[in-house]
């Protein structure tokens, strides 16, 4: 293909990308209606994000095996239905009353079946933008980009849902995003369907499930690379979402009882500074290799962290914010708060880096591998959900612990683990 050839098909995948973020990105403010609608605990409140999730443990494997079968522009076609499908189910459920046996069910069920679009959805973008990059480094800042644009979806997701959201507690209040949504998704198939993207040139796979399950678990790089996956996506979403949380429960609860609006924009901060540094990432990603990245971001993330942790809550600090007007206004939000939204600067570049390093020197066993990947995202449901057990038998600030441990592991992958060996 040429570098004209190859536009549509990298820009196609730049704007799945994008719906990826903004669909996933409303599970964190539905989390918090659910939570004061029907009086849940944190735990409980981060359920839909976790359905969400943990749909990619189900679907990953069948999405890559599908891609090999039918190839990216069906594939994304068969998500956009699917996701167009959770959504509205999510919908129904804002419109059943009050009654949590009926709604939380159905919402829960929504947010799985919108978790199953964006597993497959993922399993095209992130092997035909490493494919179309070459592989390498520039297939790392191919992704970088395309990740920026995931950034801006999860940065408006939950600005509009705070904006949305005001005063009320029930997610009725979310019918406009959700109209949103489903337009994009209608929009999106139209153009799947109407626009002649030409396949990446690779290689179409005759595996068996099994061929594609055993072959690159046989890699040990690749083993301790999906585990640095699960523990990433955890570790990227988790951040927020108890952020979230922290700053919208009341102080009896040990929450800082800031609006949710307030809430919103700096929750929305955390992203839009993922699309900065995904795009700080994407311009030196030819330069620097992923693992130097991958240990530079992760060690900075850790010492952040570890601030935010012993830093008082009661020291405060102006922030710039990302408003729901799409301008930035300044804030006053807690010190440690302010830093765990600084961390969005180093989980930015992270899924390319890790992507990178595990798929290194698989061949043949790529697609299939993407789709395991796509098995160990539902660490951004486990591991939230984790974090907010802790954060219900102890405190907030000391769940962020679960994230200095998720951190350290991924130095460890950075350093030690991503060095290739096959085990035969």
């Amino acid at each position: 293909m040429t570098k004209k050839n190859l536009a549509l098909p990298i820009a196609t995948m730049f704007a799945l990308f994008f719906i990826i973020a903004f669909v996933t990105g409303l599970q964190n403010p539905f989390g918090v209606m659910i939570k004061e609608q029907f009086v849940l605990s944190n735990l409980e409140s981060q359920l839909g994000n976790f359905a969400n999730f943990i749909a990619y443990a189900f679907m990953g494997i069948p999405a890559g095996l599908l891609l090999q079968r039918v190839g990216y522009k069906m594939t994304a076609k068969i998500a956009v239905l699917v996701g167009l499908v959770g959504v509205l189910i999510t919908f129904l459920s804002s419109r059943l009353g009050n009654n949590p046996s009926v709604v939380f069910p159905i919402y829960l069920i929504g947010a799985f079946v919108s978790g199953f679009s964006m597993c497959m959805l993922n399993t095209v973008v992130n092997p035909m933008l490493n494919t179309l990059g070459s592989g390498g480094n520039k297939g790392n800042q191919l992704i970088q980009f395309g990740g920026a644009c995931n950034s801006i979806g999860a940065t408006i997701a939950p600005v509009l849902g705070g904006y949305l959201m005001g005063s009320s507690v029930e997610l009725t209040s979310a019918a406009l995003a959700l109209y949103i949504a489903m337009a994009i998704f209608v929009v999106a198939f139209v153009v799947l369907s109407t626009v002649d993207i030409p396949e990446p040139q690779v290689e179409k796979s005759s595996l068996s499930l099994k061929e594609g399950i055993v072959g690159p678990l046989s890699y040990r790089h690749f083993v301790l690379g999906i585990v640095a996956i699960f523990i990433y996506v955890g570790v990227e979403v988790g951040i927020p979402n108890i952020a979230n949380l922290w700053m919208t429960q009341p102080i009896d609860n040990g929450g800082l009882e800031l609006g949710k609006d307030v809430a919103g924009s700096v929750v929305g901060t955390y992203w839009f500074l993922m699309l900065v540094g995904r795009l700080i990432g994407a311009s030196v990603a030819s330069k620097i290799s992923s693992r130097v990245m991958l240990t530079s971001v992760a060690s900075v993330a850790m010492i952040l962290v570890l601030l935010a942790i012993f830093l008082s809550s009661s020291t405060t600090v102006q922030m710039p914010v990302f408003k729901s007007d799409i301008s930035f206004g300044m804030d006053i939000v807690p010190v440690n708060i302010m830093l765990l939204v600084l961390v969005g600067l180093c989980t930015s570049v992270m899924w390319g880096g890790i992507f990178n390093l595990a798929v290194e020197g698989l061949g043949k066993y790529t697609e299939a591998a993407s789709g395991i990947f796509m098995v160990m995202v539902c660490g951004g449901g486990v591991l939230p959900a984790v974090q907010g057990a802790i954060a219900d038998a102890t405190s907030y600030t000391a769940s962020y612990w679960l994230i200095i441990a998720g951190l350290a592991y991924m130095l460890f992958f950075a350093l030690v683990g991503s060095r290739p060996a096959h085990k035969e």
